[in-house]
């Protein structure tokens, strides 16, 4: 893994463990910056002011830092990560060179994919004919996206994927970005960045807690109310924070759900923007299946050639372990998940008995299912535009009046639903908020912007 090089951060890492002030909040306390919520942006936005030599206050409203990147290590003897598993481009990916001194093992995703037709793999004429398909689907959406009007993704999809379309508006739509392409715009779906991505053995929430160690964070401490008129204020159940900026980390979805209380009120600009990129459905049931009854290597990805949008995808012997991952998201996903963890696990089950046979059944010795949806400071899975929608990205990057700033993956253009692109969305907001109040002095001590890359889907 990158180590890394960012010699202003080292120095001022080593002040903030020396220093028992950074980061208090119980009780009212007055901060340089206050971060709401310590996901992947709070937590980079956490690292940048402490690398400037500046107070911060990061306040997380649930028990555990990660936001929707967690990885589970009691219910199973494997790590399961319960949200982000997959390590976007995990060669410049900021959260793995934050944590390069932890050791963990990252390694890249096996190459290839298994299509099942039936109870049988797809013959290797039928997968080229499924790829090629794939291919002229995504060039078809990107084609769509340069025009002068933005249109639904699927509105761009070929007429002639004939017995394949339901599995490539699956693989596009619902297990890529969390909703069916009907509810995506063509445009946003085009500039998502893709590359070479990964696994971390140890699970990509253990990843970034590691990139988070060393910063104070005050768990169980949700935000009340954010004052943002005259002085700065965030109100907890703890106390009071007075800051000179505030950075909002928390999902479209709580944003808008009103949660949250902002005094004055969010600008109606601001709500219709993250309305408009509101977060879809992806949830995961995980079994643990030792043996290996479905005789596939470790990390095996399968998907079915469906007939309908009632679909998952398989990821088999995570890490070279007997767990296996069901994943279901988009429209489909979320009627199943709204009728129960237990309709989820039932689900997945007859879904791989179709696949792989009766059998399969006696294998399973224990389940879990996630339930992102309900999850009150978390409210469904990743963000992504609705048509007509994506340039309200930029809305959400308008700090308020120069002192409340945005961050999250849905304050990205690029990398939006990833840990990366809530990562990077977190750094920028801090160095906005640090330029503001003179503790940027010069562009050296900016942190490093990664040159952007053309756009590019992976096979997922």
């Amino acid at each position: 893994m990158t180590a890394i090089n960012r010699r202003t951060f080292l120095a001022s890492a080593a002040a903030l463990a020396a220093s028992p002030a950074w980061g208090q909040v119980m009780g009212s306390g007055e901060v340089d910056v206050a971060i709401i919520g310590a996901g992947a942006a709070g937590i980079a936005a956490a690292r940048r002011v402490a690398a400037a030599g500046k107070r911060y206050a990061l306040i997380e409203a649930g028990p555990r830092v990660g936001g929707r990147c967690v990885t589970d290590t009691k219910s199973f003897s494997a790590p399961f990560d319960t949200g982000a598993h997959w390590i976007r481009q995990f060669d410049i990916n900021p959260v793995v060179k934050a944590a390069a001194k932890a050791n963990l093992d990252v390694y890249p995703e096996p190459s290839g994919q298994r299509i099942r037709v039936g109870a049988r793999h797809a013959r290797e004429s039928e997968l080229e004919t499924f790829l090629a398909a794939q291919v002229r689907a995504t060039r078809a959406i990107s084609e769509a996206a340069r025009g002068k009007a933005d249109v639904a993704a699927a509105r761009a999809l070929p007429k002639d994927l004939a017995e394949w379309y339901d599995t490539i508006e699956f693989a596009l739509g619902p297990l890529a970005i969390g909703k069916d392409l009907a509810d995506v715009s063509a445009m946003d779906f085009a500039r998502l960045e893709s590359d070479t991505d990964a696994f971390c053995r140890q699970g990509y929430g253990t990843l970034l807690a590691k990139a988070a160690e060393g910063l104070s964070v005050q768990l169980s401490t949700p935000a009340n109310t954010i004052r943002w008129e005259r002085s700065l204020e965030v109100e907890t159940p703890k106390g009071s924070i007075g800051a000179r900026a505030i950075i909002v980390t928390v999902s479209t979805n709580v944003l808008t759900s009103g949660r949250i209380k902002f005094s004055p009120d969010l600008p109606r600009r601001q709500l219709d923007a993250a309305s408009k990129l509101k977060l879809g459905t992806y949830e995961r049931v995980a079994l643990d299946m030792p043996g290996n009854p479905l005789g596939l290597a470790p990390d095996d990805f399968v998907l079915e050639q469906s007939k309908d949008p009632n679909t998952a995808a398989l990821l088999a012997n995570v890490g070279r372990s007997s767990l296996c991952f069901v994943d279901i998201a988009g429209r489909f996903g979320q009627s199943l998940a709204a009728q129960g963890e237990q309709a989820m696990k039932a689900f997945a089950i007859d879904w791989l008995v179709k696949l792989y046979g009766g059998d399969v059944r006696k294998a399973v010795r224990s389940t879990q299912a996630t339930q992102w949806f309900k999850d009150q400071w978390i409210l469904g899975g990743m963000s992504s535009a609705a048509p007509g929608a994506q340039l309200l990205r930029r809305v959400l990057m308008e700090p308020l009046r120069d002192r409340v700033y945005f961050a999250g993956e849905a304050v990205h253009e690029t990398a939006w639903g990833t840990v990366n692109g809530a990562w990077e969305s977190g750094e920028r907001a801090a160095e906005a908020a640090l330029r503001k109040m003179g503790a940027l002095k010069d562009k050296e001590k900016e942190t490093p912007k990664r040159e952007e890359r053309s756009p590019r889907k992976r096979r997922r």
